[in-house]
């Protein structure tokens, strides 16, 4: 009789079957491991009582990258006599997948060795099973070095050794590679080519200490890199980036440095030195040069995470770079040489190359941490493919996402994997971008499509992709209401299966009626919703361009309420071209209804001055939140009464604090807790009136940390369970994640239903 024990979860390219010999050889357990398309398989002679230890070591001991989902045990009747423990070949058996390891940033061990091991000696691409490249080399599954983009790097002698050296670290690490046969940077430089790292580090080192700026590939792509601290460099970038106002990442030199620039709570350490190494937003302490974030008082800090960026910062004299994604306007990031130098050839001094490819493109990830939980932004680089595990079957969902910060999804039996960040599906660049996202992680996952899932809006080129494939594979197609995919994203990551009155406040996301929603209160499951009330719809005059231009929508609400509009407002925007704007209003040209919470923010910030022209997405808002007084408590008065929600009393007590000259920062705050208050208080009366216990939060306009933990405060105060969206983002990169929950309660009940008809 044998054991078979199959591991699933996060265990392949992270050290887990070494981990597994070792364990089972110090336990004198004989048998075998391997990697296989579900996880990792292990047989093996074992009584009841020594199986429970082993699974109990296991689970103790595993290599700290690695997370195990699922353990299954089971007896089968082979006569095998074992006389030994040893890896076996790993064997492709089925469609099921196992997880794919997010890249993970190279660790102090392989640090270290670049100091003594000589043919590793400061070579900028080591790696081990603990650390370096996974998801943006990978191509097909099992997860061997035949799959990735280092197939091409045939292994020395000495790397064959480790590699097959059980005991050693890098034992099986796929991209196991040295300064002998592994992947090298190149550069051009008065037409110079460059190919000796040592003289390429002394280079670019030089330039940077220069104001100069550099493009340079890196683990998912190109960054565009230059002093943090030098006013002229980062200026410069701006004008290459196209970049007007947005803020720049910064990397520090380690953490030590960072707290030079920054304030961080323990929440935040923990994520700024984790392995995923994510860009982590902070409260700024002192500004590095101006233009990195100029009207922010927020930083987004990074650390190292490839040897490259230590050694560069052994050589250079500032403590911070600019570290911001390779691409220019809304393309995606550069990956290979060819789109970096159609883009940066002749803009940057020099341009930076590896000869390692990336497979599969990933922008840093950005995160926050509100009220100690950790909130995801954009998810990507160190954090995909890993999955979100469901409690419900997924298999055969497709999910496409909404428009903007796009991701979609797909179901793989009880898992919802999730793409990395592909970006706004408005040019043609970003869509290839997403259409071979698409194609590869179906090959990679072993997935064939049963049903599509799309947003509501029949514009998104989300939509009208999924609207493409259902036709031309003859596929069922679902649309989802865009804030209903909001909650159940939430929902799912906290395992909520029951109604929960959700707040959804967000730009827009086309609802029942057609019109433009976006400040919503919901009672919903994960099958259904019912709109329990909403703020009041407005004009949007000019459509879309009114969330470019916040100073319509001021004047919207304003003439909407039958308020006067302020003579500094009309000042700074000219009298004429409010009166049109006002008579469109009046005539209904172009003037769609809204009840979107984002344009209500962009409305406070055009009335306080703050924001009149936006240069990129949620500029307004984001300007508002900024300036906002701390540890302020005022609030204006608000009727809770009505349904819709109206906002007039709110406007009309920001117009007499203006003309009291409150100071801006005041007013701010004020805003903010007013509508902290507001959802407090209509959470309130739903949840006394309705079959729920629980409130969701989602949407956009939760990126704001003020309000989010202004709401964590209030509800934990009142005893009501809050939940706030965490590992998956609250802005539409978590759309394609509801829609695939909604999809399969919606496939559940059906199912049950026939069932019973049966």
């Amino acid at each position: 009789m044998i054991t078979r024990i199959t591991i699933q979860g996060l265990v392949q390219g992270v050290g887990f079957r070494p981990f597994i010999y070792l364990l089972a050889k110090k336990m004198g357990i004989k048998g075998t491991v391997a990697n296989r398309n579900n996880g990792v398989i292990i047989h093996a002679a074992l009584s009841d009582e020594k199986t429970n230890l082993f699974i109990k070591r296991i689970l103790e001991e595993h290599p700290p990258v690695a997370f195990i989902h699922h353990i299954d045990i089971e007896k089968i009747e082979w006569k095998i006599d074992y006389s030994n423990f040893e890896i076996i070949k790993s064997r492709s058996e089925s469609d099921e997948v196992t997880q794919v390891a997010p890249d993970i940033a190279v660790c102090p061990d392989c640090l270290r060795d670049r100091e003594r091991q000589k043919h590793r000696l400061s070579y900028p691409f080591i790696n081990c099973t603990h650390c370096g490249p996974r998801f943006s080399i990978i191509k097909d599954l099992p997860y061997d070095r035949a799959n990735t983009t280092m197939e091409t790097f045939g292994m020395c002698p000495d790397c064959g050794k480790e590699y097959m050296d059980i005991y050693d670290r890098r034992f099986h690490a796929q991209p196991i590679a040295c300064n002998q046969c592994g992947p090298v940077y190149y550069a051009v430089y008065g037409n110079i080519e460059y190919r000796d790292y040592s003289e390429i580090l002394s280079l670019t080192a030089q330039l940077l200490n220069k104001g100069k700026v550099i493009a340079a590939k890196g683990i998912g792509g190109y960054h565009l890199i230059c002093d943090a601290t030098n006013e002229y460099a980062v200026n410069s970038l701006r004008r290459i980036k196209h970049r007007d106002t947005k803020p720049f990442a910064v990397m520090f030199q380690n953490k030590e440095r960072a707290k030079e620039y920054i304030y961080m709570n323990k929440a935040e350490e923990d994520c700024l030195t984790s392995w995923r190494r994510p860009i982590v937003l902070l409260k700024q302490r002192k500004r590095p040069a101006s233009g990195v974030n100029s009207s922010m008082n927020t930083l987004g800090c990074m650390l190292p995470y490839m040897p490259i960026h230590y050694d560069w910062f052994e050589q250079i004299d500032t403590p911070a770079l600019v570290m911001t994604s390779g691409n220019l306007s809304d393309l995606p990031i550069a990956v290979t040489p060819e789109e970096a130098e159609r883009q940066f050839g002749g803009k940057v001094d020099l341009i930076l190359h590896h000869n390692r490819d990336i497979h599969n493109r990933v922008d840093d990830s950005v995160i926050h941490v509100c009220g100690g939980q950790p909130c995801l932004i954009r998810r990507s680089r160190g954090f995909v493919p890993e999955p979100f595990f469901a409690d419900t079957d997924v298999e055969g969902l497709l999910a496409f996402g909404a428009e903007k910060v796009n991701t979609f999804a797909l179901g793989k039996a009880d898992t919802v994997i999730q793409s990395q960040y592909i970006g706004d599906l408005k040019n043609w660049e970003t869509l290839a971008f997403y259409t071979e996202s698409l194609e590869r992680f179906q090959h990679l996952f072993r997935f064939v499509p049963k049903q599509l899932v799309c947003d509501l809006h029949p514009d998104y080129m989300s939509s009208r992709e999924a609207e493409k494939m259902a036709l031309q594979h003859n596929l069922p197609l679902l649309k989802i209401q865009h804030h209903h995919a909001h909650a159940a994203a939430c929902m799912l990551e906290y395992g909520l299966d029951e109604p929960v009155v959700a707040v959804i406040w967000d730009g827009t996301g086309l609802g029942d009626d057609n019109k433009a929603w976006g400040g919503e209160f919901l009672l919903c499951d994960r099958k259904g919703y019912i709109r329990l009330s909403h703020l009041e719809y407005a004009p949007m005059p000019g459509g879309d361009k009114a969330s470019e231009e916040p100073w319509r929508m001021a004047v919207s609400y304003l003439h909407h309420f039958g308020l006067a509009i302020p003579r500094t407002l009309i000042e700074r925007i000219g009298k004429a071209k409010v009166d049109t704007l006002i008579t469109m209003i009046d005539k209904g040209i172009n003037t769609p209804y809204t009840s979107g919470a984002g344009r209500l923010f962009d409305a406070f910030a055009s009335l306080l001055g703050l924001c009149d022209l936006s240069t990129r997405q949620a500029e307004a808002p984001a300007l508002l939140e900024q300036t906002a007084t701390d540890n302020f408590s005022d609030r204006y008065p608000i009727d809770l009464s009505t349904d819709p929600v109206t906002t007039q009393s709110l406007f009309e007590g920001v117009l007499n604090d203006l003309r009291k000259d409150i100071s801006i920062g005041l007013i701010a705050a004020k805003i903010h807790n007013t509508l902290a208050y507001l959802i407090l208080g209509k959470s309130k009366q739903f949840l006394k009136n309705a079959d729920a216990t629980k409130v969701v939060i989602s949407g956009g306009c939760f990126q704001n940390k003020r309000l989010t933990e202004q709401l964590q405060s209030l509800f934990s105060r009142e005893g009501i369970p809050l939940y706030v969206p965490s590992k998956i983002p609250c802005n539409d990169s978590g759309i394609a994640v509801g829609q695939i929950t909604i999809a399969a309660k919606q496939r559940e009940e059906m199912k049950i239903s026939r069932n019973n008809e049966n």
